[in-house]
Formats: C-alpha cells, sequence, structure tokens
C-alpha cells in the first residue's frame, strides 16, 4: 500500500488544480530536511530497480517531532523558602488569602517555560535551529506540526525513531520533561521569524551543474510515461516506467513532501515540495538531484509555469510567495502577501493557469484571488544569464541583489527584490507586471478552474460557493454545495451537449455534480462516506 502522486509529464490535466496530498496519515521520519545525501544510480549502467516500500505502522509513520533531539532530565524543585523551619510543613492557603495561590502558579508556568527553552537550546538547536526554523532537523513550529498529535510527539521523544538520527530519551527524560519541550513546539513563536531573500539564497545548494548533465535519458523508458510514486512513510520516491509499471531508480527526499509532483513542460525535470520549504529539482533523464534550496518555513506547494521559466512557491509562513528561476532554482523575487490596508495572508496554494500564461493564488486568511502573469516576471538578465560559477543562473546578479537587501523591513522581507507590483502602485514605473487582486465575497478554502481556465469556482468550509469570472474579475454566480467539498480534486465531462463538475466532500458522504453552463447543481450521489480524490 503506498502514497503515490502518479503525475504524466507532458499530459496537461485541464480544469484540475494541482492536487494536494491525502489529508489522512502522518509525515515519516525526519529525514533529509537539512542537508540531504542523494544516493545516484551506480555509475557504468542502469540503476538497479528497487521494489516500492509499504507503509510502515502508524505509530513510526508519526514523525514531524520524529527530529526532536531531546531533552534533559526534569528541572529541579526550587528550594524551599530559607526562613521555613528543617521539616516544617509549606504554609496553609487561608480565607484571608485567597488569591494567593495565583502568582506562585503563574510563577511556576513561566519558570516551566524558561526551563523548556533551555533544554530545547542545550539540546535541540543543534538540529533544529535556535528559532526552531529547522536545520538538519525539521521546523518545530505548530503550522509544521498539523498533522501530528501531542501524544504522538511525545512519544517520538522519549522511544526515538527507528532508522534515524532522532533517539529516545525515556532513560533520562521524565514524563514532565518531555511534556514541557511537547508545549514548547506547539506554541507559537513570539516574533514573525524573519525569512527573506538573504535567509533563501544562503540555503540555496547546487548537486549538479546542468550545463555537466546529459541532454538524452540514460534509461529506454519513454520519458513522457514516467511516474513519481512518493513514499510517505520514509520520504523516498521511486521514478516508474508507466508503461511497464517498473522501478527505474529510487533516491531520498526532503521531509514530508507536500502539494504533489509538478513536471516542466518537456518533462525533463521534476519539482518538488516539503512542508518545511525546501524545493529540490530533480533531473529525470539522468536520474539525479539539480538544486534545492529552502524557500520559506511552513510550504504549502508550488506551481511552475507553462513554458518551464519560472517556479512559484506558496508559504504559510512566513507570508509569502517566492519566485524562482526553473533551471537552478536561483531565487528571483519575495513577495508579500498583504492588502491595501496592510493585512497579512498565508497562502493556500498557488496554481499555474497555462492558457491565461498566469499563476493564480489563494489566499487563506484574505477575501481576494490573486493572479500574476508569467511574461516579464524578472529581468532577462537574471532568467537568460549564463550559469555562473557554483552559483547557476544570475549568480552574479543575484549577489548584487543580495547585498543590497539589507534594507528590509521588519517581517525580513528584501524590499529591492520585488519585481511584482501591486495595481495600486503600477503606475509608479517600470519593474515587472502587476499583481491582479481580485475580490472574493468571503474566504474560500479549495478552488477548481474550468477547462479553458476563463472561470474560477470556490468553496469555503461555512457550505458556500461562488463562480468568478477571471477576465473581468466579478463574481458571475452563488453555487450551493453544503459540507466541505473539495474542488481541487474534481472532475470535469461532457453529459448531453453540456459540461459538468462533480466534486467529492470531506464531511458528508455525497458527491455533487454541477451543470458549468447554469452553475446549478444538476444531482447529488449519495456515497456510503466522505471522498478525497476523484478520476475521470
Amino acid at each position: 500500500m503506498f502514497l503515490s502522486e502518479a503525475l504524466r509529464p507532458g499530459r496537461h490535466r485541464r480544469g484540475r488544480p494541482d492536487d494536494p496530498e491525502p489529508g489522512k496519515g502522518f509525515p515519516g521520519a525526519a529525514g533529509p530536511s537539512g542537508t540531504g545525501t542523494y544516493r545516484p544510480p551506480r555509475a557504468g549502467g542502469p540503476p538497479s530497480p528497487t521494489p516500492l516500500r509499504c507503509f510502515r505502522p502508524a505509530w513510526r509513520t508519526l514523525c514531524t517531532a520524529a527530529a526532536l533531539m531531546l531533552l534533559a532530565p526534569p528541572p529541579v524543585p526550587a528550594a524551599a523558602d530559607a526562613s521555613a523551619a528543617p521539616g516544617a510543613p509549606p504554609p496553609a492557603a487561608s480565607a484571608a488569602h485567597p488569591a494567593s495561590t495565583a502568582p506562585a502558579a503563574e510563577a511556576r508556568a513561566s519558570a516551566g517555560a524558561a526551563s523548556a527553552k533551555a533544554l530545547f537550546a542545550r539540546h535541540c538547536a543543534v538540529c533544529h535551529g535556535a528559532e526552531r526554523l529547522g536545520g538538519a532537523g525539521p521546523a518545530l513550529l505548530p503550522g509544521n506540526l498539523k498533522r501530528l498529535r501531542r501524544a504522538a510527539a511525545a512519544k517520538v521523544i522519549a522511544e526515538g525513531r527507528p532508522a534515524t538520527q532522532m533517539p529516545g530519551f525515556s532513560g533520562v527524560l521524565g514524563p514532565q520533561a518531555v511534556e514541557a519541550l511537547v508545549d514548547l513546539i506547539y506554541t507559537p513563536p513570539e516574533t514573525v521569524p524573519r525569512f527573506g531573500m538573504a535567509e533563501i539564497e544562503r540555503s540555496r545548494v547546487v548537486h549538479r551543474r546542468l550545463d555537466t548533465l546529459a541532454d538524452e535519458p540514460v534509461f529506454a523508458a519513454d520519458p513522457l510515461s514516467l511516474f513519481i510514486v512518493v513514499e510517505q512513510g520514509d520520504h523516498h520516491a521511486t521514478v516508474l516506467d508507466g508503461d511497464r509499471f517498473e522501478p527505474l531508480h529510487r533516491f531520498p527526499t526532503r521531509y514530508a513532501l507536500h502539494g504533489g509532483p509538478k513536471f516542466s513542460p518537456d518533462g525533463r525535470f521534476v519539482y518538488l515540495a516539503s512542508r518545511d520549504g525546501w524545493i529540490t529539482q530533480y533531473d529525470l533523464y539522468n536520474l539525479t538531484p539539480v538544486a534545492e534550496v529552502r524557500a520559506g518555513i511552513n510550504t504549502r506547494n508550488l506551481a511552475v509555469s507553462c513554458e518551464g521559466r519560472y517556479v512559484m512557491v506558496a508559504n504559510y509562513l512566513p507570508h509569502t510567495l517566492v519566485l524562482l528561476d526553473a533551471r537552478e532554482l536561483v531565487p528571483l523575487a519575495v513577495v508579500p502577501v498583504r492588502n491595501d490596508r496592510g493585512e497579512t495572508s498565508r497562502v493556500s496554494a498557488v496554481y499555474a493557469a497555462p492558457p491565461r500564461g498566469s499563476f493564480v493564488a489563494a489566499l487563506k486568511d484574505l477575501p481576494e484571488v490573486w493572479e500574476i502573469p508569467c511574461r516579464d516576471l524578472a529581468p532577462e538578465s537574471v532568467t537568460n544569464a549564463a550559469p555562473g560559477a557554483g552559483g547557476g543562473p544570475g549568480s552574479d546578479e543575484r549577489a548584487n541583489r543580495s547585498a543590497k537587501s539589507a534594507a528590509s523591513g521588519e517581517d525580513g522581507l528584501a524590499r529591492d527584490a520585488l519585481p511584482l507590483r501591486s495595481p495600486e502602485s503600477a503606475a509608479s514605473g517600470p519593474g515587472g507586471p502587476a499583481i491582479r487582486k481580485l475580490p472574493l465575497g468571503g474566504i474560500l478554502d479549495d478552488f477548481f478552474f474550468d477547462p479553458a481556465y476563463a472561470h474560477l469556482i470556490g468553496a469555503s468550509r461555512e457550505g458556500f460557493g461562488q463562480v468568478v469570472a477571471l477576465d473581468s474579475g466579478r463574481r458571475i454566480a452563488e453555487i450551493d454545495l453544503p459540507g466541505l467539498p473539495h474542488l481541487g480534486s474534481g472532475i470535469t465531462w461532457e453529459s448531453g451537449g453540456r459540461t459538468v463538475l462533480a466534486t467529492p466532500n470531506l464531511k458528508e458522504g455525497a458527491v455533487s455534480v454541477i451543470d458549468m453552463g447554469t452553475w446549478r447543481t444538476v444531482k447529488r450521489i449519495d456515497t456510503l462516506g466522505p471522498g478525497f480524490f476523484m478520476r475521470s
């Protein structure tokens, strides 16, 4: 039984946005979230086929906290009041001082938090970073741990994670110490972590220069009939021959991939995003990683532009979109996601809209959808420069920009590295295309595009849906969609001379069928339970 993301490059699934990974199941071991080591195929011959691995038991796949290289013994209780006689009992609470225990409780809580921070700094920061932003191990922030229950995190701390660098600490830690660190990692940071252009650039690693790699596949299989099977439980992926269903090569991935593999138009490259913000470019022709960069702290997904020139990354933390050169993942821009009043938002997902030549970004906290044209997103000198020594295309230009990025805002975003403009600033001069901010009737949680990408269909957790004409930016219809429809996994087909859309429901055992001409629900199909994916 596998968790697979099987996508055929070059065969575009029109009308369906990027598929998220199933919401059930848990991420696996801490694995290569920092400096990863790849095992390319043996030289002098084709790679040895490796059988796909099955899921490990659930307790072994509960893992984000598997990177917690924890902890120290539980804190020593504070000494007794020196003024008390030896062996005297503690003073009893009295009716005259009914609130006397509150300050003591607050003091204990404060001391416990300080103790947990000290333990984290001593034992965990070396792998997870002093601010819990990740390193050799994953980021330990509430947004990165949503799939991991607190009890499972405590179990991993105490017992460790087999076949990883995470040991168990039950021999030196008591339950209170473990619980103190669990409390810490599920507590939001006091300040918004800084992760701007300078941090992104420093994270970038080039494994193999493109000009050193062959332009033809090293295998005989059809390169446009490959599947990428993502093994979520142990952080590997298998390249599968889609005609013979035989493995060609298996390689380690970053920790907890999310959002599905995305392919370049010619099928040569696949791009992978991890929840910890790592973006990997993998060369399917040569079966080797090309480059990696960390584009955020908590990433939702990525999209590849229709001509294969750009990669756009959607982040939960920080509230940004990040634009990368698709050739070797050179960072080009960090785009703060905020409205005209300065309110910021997480990005639910970013989609490529090939017929429109644009990216479309769905926002989690603002009633807006953003459309970003792909043309002229960055200067030609950046994207088409010859590869520099060890730095990939445009490395000199990026270095110059990095030197100027010291003038950053309080959110850590380099102001000079934003070639994108919002509509209100479009008339201020050259610098890139304007971002179209399309207002919505409410915050939408899931999206679907019609086959021509002329309409966006969105649904909210409150059970309403709406249709937005992308050309005019206007809402043209409302749709009755009770429960929690999963439009991102919907399908379309022709029925009786009309195009219909069908969507599963994450809360109800039903499939809704919608006429895309009238935008009315024409059929409700009851099922045995809630559904996640549909395929046509």
